[in-house]
């Protein structure tokens, strides 16, 4: 068996499980890590016993690392894949890909030039409910899929911003809900649904005046297999609702779960997460499964830490990926259709128009007007 040496790049709260998880994988060996800051690298490097870098080019050279982890604010994503891929390492990157397609675009094509793995993480779709809808899905149980809502409505406190200098900015996290609470559950809808042919969007800041970044969004969607789908992105539900996913079909059976009680968790800082499970499924001759499901899936996350347990089975699967020269389960591409979701409800606001896709990564400018686009609700109460 192969052992892999692994790295991590950002040696903070989602890093830590990132190499916690390295740490419990028979063929990976976490070899290194890396952080700009020096100081918080060397603990972490204490904490986990290996040695610390700020230089990514310089780790992999010296400790001849196979694939690394980035786990850095969003922002930064795309320049340290170019730079491990350039070094020849495989990169599995946390979410988002990156902040912009421009962004995506870079670090999809230099893993190419460079003949290594990218992959990024979205690890609820190992999520048993998720998985259960997913095979439904793919083996025609609901027919072709007609439509579809996803609602994420969930809470960050004042006090959740504070946690990092990076939260609450434009430059440093790229963006609010969509880019970073849940481009996971845009993931999964992605997924399922396929390729989107249009979207109409809006996103505002309406209760969190303490940070630059929007706390909510709304979208409607025409897919390019003719299905509909509206979503429904927020943190200002004190002290979070649910994160819902709902698919039905063209034979008017629909499946569906609640993937997050609550908001969703925070890695490295949540101790203890309700149990996804599926709350729709109307399948001829299934539908009595839900109660059996619901006590299965409480009793398998009460057994299990689903903060690292469902990153070591993605971390796992990216080996698995390198090993057998196949693609990982989310790739690079799948990565950047998520990117170009969020990005085409900026697009739309900032134009008011539907936005047809697929998107052009050179109209990026200014994070599609992002930095300097007024908030339509501010806008408004200003004028009143």
């Amino acid at each position: 068996m192969r052992i892999f040496r692994t790295a991590v790049v950002g040696c903070g709260k989602v890093g830590a499980t990132h190499a916690e998880c390295f740490e419990k994988i028979g063929n990976a060996k976490l070899s290194a890590v890396c952080d700009i800051d020096a100081e918080r690298a060397a603990a972490f490097g204490t904490k986990f016993s290996v040695p610390t870098y700020t230089d990514i080019a310089a780790m992999i050279r010296e400790q001849k690392i196979d694939a690394v982890s980035v786990c850095t604010p969003h922002p930064l994503h795309a320049a340290q894949i170019i730079t491990a891929a350039e070094n020849g390492a495989h990169v599995i990157s946390e979410k988002p890909l990156a902040a912009s397609l421009k962004d995506c675009d870079a670090a999809i094509a230099a893993c190419k030039n460079a003949g290594v793995k990218l992959g990024v993480v979205s690890q609820r779709r190992f999520y048993p409910p998720f998985r259960r809808m997913d095979e439904a899905i793919k083996a025609g149980k609901i027919g072709r899929p007609i439509a579809a809502t996803l609602e994420v409505m969930g809470w960050r406190s004042a006090e959740y911003y504070q946690m990092d200098p990076w939260r609450g900015k434009w430059i440093e996290e790229g963006g609010g809900v969509m880019i970073n609470q849940t481009p996971h559950q845009l993931d999964l809808l992605l997924s399922v649904m396929g390729d989107i042919d249009e979207l109409y969007g809006y996103w505002d800041n309406f209760n969190h005046p303490e940070v630059e970044i929007e706390d909510s969004a709304m979208a409607i969607i025409r897919f390019k297999s003719g299905a509909i789908a509206n979503i429904f992105l927020s943190n200002s539900q004190k002290p979070g609702l649910w994160g819902k996913l709902h698919i039905h079909g063209q034979n008017g059976a629909s499946v569906g779960a609640q993937i997050e009680g609550g908001s969703s968790f925070i890695s490295g800082v949540t101790a203890k997460v309700e149990p996804p499970f599926n709350d729709i499924w109307t399948i001829p001759g299934e539908e009595a499964k839900l109660a059996d499901w619901k006590t299965e899936d409480a009793a398998f996350t009460e057994a299990h830490d689903p903060m690292r347990y469902y990153h070591e089975l993605q971390l796992r699967d990216f080996l698995d990926a390198i090993e057998n020269g196949r693609e990982p389960l989310v790739n690079g591409e799948a990565g950047r259709k998520t990117v170009e979701l969020i990005t085409a409800v900026y697009r739309s606001q900032r134009e008011r128009k539907p936005i047809k896709f697929p998107l052009n990564s050179a109209d990026d400018a200014d994070f599609d007007g992002r930095l300097s686009y007024p908030l339509y609700s501010r806008t408004r109460r200003n004028d009143n």
